[in-house]
């Protein structure tokens, strides 16, 4: 893993979850983590866990303001950005019946405006030192719909479509990755107002999952890569997990 080390890597979504374990595996390897999210406490408590190699900076990735903010705070700290990850996202599924529109519109501006914006934050620097990576999460839903997840779905299938795009635009300098995660213990799918989902699924607890670190050690593995190496594509499910 000697190429992790002391590359400077920007986490968004960072205070819980795959971003908060990868951002702790991140850093045991010698990296220099940078940890955005909305939720300064936790944020505060997993740079100080961490120790020198993290900062926190609080970011809403819905605001474009805030992904520049980043990227110039991180820039001025670490002297450059080598990773980006753009990982931040919600889960509120729910029926198209249901007309939960103020939830559409959130799944909007996070999970498909906050990946463009973290690109736009962060592409000229790289564009101009000639290297760098960005990473972005999608879902297994963004490979595969089902009733239920329309939306969100549609927002994954958005992230896949502007990632590969991406690649295609700066493959020559810039390495791009999109990460296919299936279920996983997170705070994912915690917001889910849906009284039709829930009497279907409940509180999701019940199906199989992977460890937020499953997804931590896909990352690490496409970031670890030769320079002459690009992953594109990681898709990790949980045995048992079919769609």
């Amino acid at each position: 893993m000697e190429s992790i080390k002391d590359k400077v890597i920007v986490i968004t979504g960072a205070s819980s979850g795959i971003g908060a374990s990868a951002a702790r595996k991140l850093a045991q390897l010698g990296a220099k983590v940078v940890l955005a999210a909305r939720r300064e406490d936790q944020l505060k408590d997993l740079a100080q866990e961490i120790g020198e190699n993290a900062i926190y900076v609080v970011t809403d990735v819905a605001r474009r303001t805030d992904l520049d903010n980043l990227i110039l705070q991180t820039i001025a700290k670490f002297g450059r950005v080598d990773v980006m990850w753009n990982n931040a996202g919600i889960m509120p599924i729910s029926f198209f019946e249901e007309g939960h529109v103020d939830e559409w519109d959130k799944m909007i501006d996070i999970n498909i405006k906050g990946v463009l914006y973290g690109i736009n934050a962060v592409l000229p620097h790289m564009l101009e030192r000639g290297q760098g990576h960005i990473l972005s999460t999608s879902s297994v839903g963004g490979l595969k719909t089902s009733p239920g997840i329309g939306v969100y779905s549609g927002t994954k299938f958005a992230v896949k479509a502007i990632m590969e795009t991406l690649r295609e635009e700066v493959a020559q300098n810039i390495k791009v990755t999109t990460i296919y995660p299936g279920a996983t213990k997170s705070e994912l799918g915690h917001d889910i107002t849906s009284p039709k989902i829930k009497g279907l699924y409940g509180n999701l607890a019940n199906m199989p999952k992977l460890d937020e670190e499953a997804i931590a050690n896909a990352v690490i593995y496409a970031i670890s890569q030769p320079d002459n190496i690009s992953v594109n594509e990681v898709v990790v499910r949980p045995l048992g997990q079919t769609r």
